[in-house]
């Protein structure tokens, strides 16, 4: 029997995981995207809205109410640009880096259930050999 393609293959686990996923988050009152923006902030803050967008590939029409809201949840600040008083900064606040680490460590958790039946070994292969896939440092 002939193997599915990659993007087949891909295809399914992502549906899994966001099958996995959905309700880990919203029992954090989370939504996919919230997560993602909050988990791209964590690793940098965005020095506009616009570059937000695009580094998580979103919409840029879209996601001012997507910050909207998570402003309103006290989950991030967006603040004046001192060089540019027309763009905003976005940085998480410590609610908005608490709300992220419960979720990811529910996710996690999750991850390992899923990951359960590899070796620690063939964990660790597959996760650096994503990461390299994905053009993320290992």
């Amino acid at each position: 029997m002939e193997r599915q393609d990659l993007g087949a293959l891909f295809a399914r686990i992502t549906r899994r995981l966001i099958d996995a996923e959905t309700p880990l988050l919203a029992a954090r009152d989370l939504k996919m995207w919230d997560y993602v923006v909050l988990s791209q902030l964590a690793q940098q803050e965005a020095p506009t809205q616009l570059a937000l967008a695009q580094a998580i590939a979103y919409d840029k029409t879209r996601l001012i109410r997507l910050l909207d809201d998570l402003e309103g949840e006290g989950l991030l600040v967006r603040e004046a640009d001192p060089t540019d008083r027309r763009a905003r900064i976005v940085r998480l606040t410590p609610a908005g880096e608490r709300r992220l680490a419960q979720a990811r460590a529910d996710i996690r958790a999750m991850e390992e259930e899923l990951l359960g039946e590899l070796s620690d070994r063939e964990r660790k292969t597959l996760l650096s050999v994503l990461q390299r896939l994905a053009g993320e440092p290992a």
